[in-house]
């Protein structure tokens, strides 16, 4: 299983960014998919959700409505459509997924949100 996060970087407040993740491996298209975040010193943060079949399973409330995710079969990717981004998103970004009793999380992508 590979993980790959790509778009993160150094945003202004109000700025938006699209992360994605490209994946491989195992069956993408019959697994649940997760965005988490980690600041220093904090557990990883469960951001957004979405099933196999693209319905979006739940959102973590501080980024509900700013940010969507999204998931592309076909590719094997899924996305996170950040927008109105503020400085409280700063945060290493990872890609997950869970197979049976393994998870597997990709190397993440830094956002940096600052003026």
């Amino acid at each position: 299983v590979q993980l790959v996060e790509s778009g993160g970087g150094l945003v202004r407040p109000g700025g938006s960014l699209r992360l994605s993740c490209a994946a491989s491996g195992f069956t993408f298209s019959t697994s649940v998919m997760n965005w988490y975040r980690q600041t220093p010193g904090k557990e990883r943060e469960l951001v957004a959700a979405i099933n196999s079949v693209g319905y979006v399973i739940n959102y973590a409330d501080s980024v509900k409505v700013r940010f969507t995710i999204s998931r592309d079969n076909a590719k094997n990717a899924v996305y996170l459509q950040m927008n109105s981004l503020k400085p409280e998103d700063t945060a290493m970004y990872y890609c997950n997924t869970k197979r049976g009793p393994y998870t597997y999380w990709g190397q993440g992508t830094q956002v940096t949100v600052s003026p």
